[in-house]
């Protein structure tokens, strides 16, 4: 149905009509309705307290459920990695932004998400167009012969009466939103990989360089053998298995270093970098006190004995942080994922609202006025002026179930959106619970390797000791020094996993 009227009047007439059907319409939109439906509650509850951890404490008030929720936007987090006190990986941190490929291209998903939101929101408003033409016809009933010329501007506006225009703001507007909390989290989840490769990487060349110093006393150990077997005090045999064990040793130690080399290639990339732009400096051997005393909780990555008989160490890494007491809510609040879902919900929601309100007829007001004639020079003339003002109305009758369709497959997706949004919330929440117990755990592995570590290493020195003097055969040195080795690359292998549960553990709690 649309009522249009088209009439040669004075110019400023039509234009007053105009301006009248537009504050009626304005007072029309004060009641428009909203076809978007009311977000169900969750079925189930947010846990209280964590299972893994008696650190854990109930917060004071409970969500009532996972939608019906009110997570906080996600902001800033302290830097977390700055507790390791390494300056190689601040600096690492600092760039890491800048040229991550994965989080460049989430800023420009976050570009377009929000010039979708504006192309969304510009449907709120009338568009204006003018038009200027010249056509050349004959034989036509309603036109004479010849030329004519027209201006004319026109003026369309759809009504949002049904509130279909407004919804459909509302699932733009949250997927932008979402597409920003993804970019938060992708952020996140970069620095949290960059600690994760970095100390990896680190324990590639401590477990090097403790393999280089199994390697050095192995050398020597071989060439003590060699010497004995010249001297007849031991056999040919003894001779094979001490080559054996320099040269497993030494093959282990060219494993190790091809670890930290791809590491290390892995970290450039991260980073937005091809691997030959990035070189990172060996870990520096410094003084630390005898594996003997108790009163440091510190590794023995490589030792050896300087002219000061000082035990010499790589002191790396340092002993892990206290873990933060954090209620299981905070990972709620926190984690942009989590909270790019819940959006993703409200916006999977607003859909159903677009797709029901395309039931109802959508009220179009169109009007234009200009002039037309067949004579350009005289074209702008009071005698030329024509107008045309006329609301529409378009309601499809037979559509063979388009509409019916649209909507019932906008109500599967937004039960498939509260579905996801359940599950990344329980993936957030096995994530902190399996680090927080592989903190705990690893922390009573670290202190039995510690133990195991320093006792291998007095047992390999006796050990030595009596070889030397002929009371042992080298398969003794051999099992002492095997066993000294596992021991300090356990350790070093558990304090290190403490550091990336750490890590873990802080990208959930201070996003």
């Amino acid at each position: 149905m649309k009522l249009n009227t088209l009439k040669k009047t004075p110019l400023a007439s039509g234009l007053a009509m105009v301006l009248a059907l537009m504050e009626l319409v304005g007072l029309m939109g004060l009641v428009a309705c909203s076809q978007i439906p009311t977000l169900p509650t969750g079925d189930w509850q947010v846990p209280l307290q964590w299972k893994e951890t008696s650190q854990a404490r109930a917060p004071e008030s409970s969500s009532s459920g996972p939608i019906s929720s009110s997570a906080s936007t996600p902001s800033g987090s302290d830097q977390w990695w700055r507790a390791l006190n390494d300056e190689t990986l601040n600096r690492l941190e600092d760039e890491l932004l800048a040229g991550n490929v994965n989080v460049l291209t989430l800023s420009a998903q976050v570009r377009v998400a929000q010039a979708t939101l504006r192309q969304s929101q510009a449907s709120l408003w009338p568009s204006v167009n003018v038009t200027a033409s010249s056509s050349r016809a004959a034989n036509q009933l309603s036109v004479p012969k010849g030329t004519s010329y027209s201006l004319n501007a026109s003026l369309n506006w759809e009504l949002d009466v049904w509130g279909r225009i407004d919804a459909l703001t509302q699932v733009t507007n949250a997927n932008a939103q979402a597409s920003d909390a993804d970019l938060t989290q992708a952020k996140r989840s970069a620095r949290a990989t960059l600690v994760q490769a970095y100390l990896n990487f680190r324990l590639a060349q401590a477990q090097s360089a403790l393999l280089r110093e199994a390697e050095a006393a192995n050398e020597k150990s071989l060439a003590l053998t060699q010497a004995k077997y010249r001297s007849g005090v031991v056999s040919q045999s003894d001779v094979a298995i001490a080559q054996t064990q320099f040269k497993t040793t030494q093959a282990q130690r060219h494993d190790l270093d091809l670890q930290s080399a791809q590491l290390e290639h892995a970290l450039a990339v991260l980073m937005g970098r091809a691997p030959a732009e990035l070189r990172l400096a060996p870990l520096p051997l410094r003084p630390l006190i005898t594996l003997e005393s108790s009163a440091s909780p510190r590794t023995a990555v490589s030792m050896r004995e300087d002219k000061e008989g000082v035990d010499r160490v790589v002191t790396w890494p340092p002993k892990p942080p206290a873990l933060p007491e954090v209620v299981a809510l905070t990972v709620l609040q926190k984690r942009p994922d989590i909270h790019a879902a819940q959006l993703r919900v409200q916006a999977a929601n607003a859909q159903v609202g677009v797709a029901k309100a395309a039931f109802f007829p959508p009220l179009t007001l169109s009007s234009s006025a200009g002039y037309r004639s067949t004579d350009l020079p005289t074209l702008i003339g009071v005698g030329n002026q024509a107008w045309s003002l006329g609301p529409s109305l378009v309601l499809p009758l037979i559509d063979g179930g388009l509409r019916q369709a649209n909507k019932e497959i906008a109500q599967a997706q937004l039960d498939s959106a509260v579905l996801n949004y359940r599950q990344v919330v329980l993936t957030a929440f096995q994530e902190v619970e399996d680090n927080l117990v592989a903190s705990l755990e690893l922390l009573a592995e670290e202190e039995a390797y510690q133990a195991a570590a320093q006792s291998a290493l007095q047992n390999l020195k006796i050990t030595l000791s009596q070889y030397q003097s002929g009371t042992l055969d080298y398969l003794n040195v051999v099992s002492a020094q095997t066993a000294a080795l596992n021991a300090q690359k356990a350790f070093l292998n558990a304090r290190t996993q403490r550091w990336l549960a750490w890590n873990v553990l802080q990208k959930n709690f201070f996003m």
